[in-house]
């Protein structure tokens, strides 16, 4: 594993993410049975463009959006604190110096663990409790996270503040990362093709 040291959201991040297929947004490339996803060539679309412009397409943020990025500062803390462990923050990881694909964990867990937070809406929050399983729209994202790093396990962390956090540990799935290997380099393959085709 390769790690980009920059800050999230800042102007280096945004750049080194431009025509990058990311962990985010595996789901657009395969769905969770390993076939491939119906925006798959949308979003290659979107890489292409990015690539060639060196610019990473901002997409839309509401209020709750923006308020989220502010409580994943405290649900870090607070996942620090029940766990009396340090929570690594890195920028991006990549598999390795190809850097075809990568992605950027809320932290790293000593050799073996990663973080991912979300800060949904209180009625979200809710449900997470109730449910007590990942939340299967976050499945591509955090077995993306587990091929991209190699590591091990990673704990989903939901956080609102008042209320009691929900987590859950999420394993390496084999078959599932098997499948999105593949789907990856062949996507990989085609957006090189896609760019070196319009670029001019």
């Amino acid at each position: 594993m390769i790690i980009l040291n920059v800050d999230q959201q800042s102007s280096e991040w945004f750049s080194a993410k431009a025509g990058l297929p990311s962990a985010s947004n595996f789901k657009k490339i395969i769905q969770i049975n390993g076939t491939p996803s119906k925006t798959r060539d949308i979003y290659m679309q979107q890489l292409a463009g990015e690539k060639i412009t060196g610019l990473h397409e901002e997409t839309y943020q509401n209020i709750a959006m923006l308020k989220g990025c502010t409580k994943e500062i405290e649900g870090r803390q607070l996942y620090g604190i029940l766990h009396d462990i340090e929570v690594q923050q890195v920028g991006l990881c990549y598999p390795d110096e190809k850097k075809l694909y990568g992605c950027s964990p809320d932290g790293l867990i000593g050799e073996e663990g990663m973080l991912e937070i979300k800060c949904p809406l209180i009625s979200t929050h809710v449900g997470y409790l109730l449910n007590n399983v990942l939340p299967s729209t976050y499945f591509q994202q955090v077995q993306g996270q587990l091929f991209v790093t190699g590591r091990k396990w990673v704990d989903f962390f939901s956080y609102y503040p008042g209320l009691k956090p929900f987590i859950i540990r999420e394993k390496r799935n084999k078959k599932f990362i098997d499948s999105l290997k593949i789907e990856l380099n062949l996507f990989c393959e085609e957006l090189a093709e896609m760019v070196k085709k319009i670029g001019g």
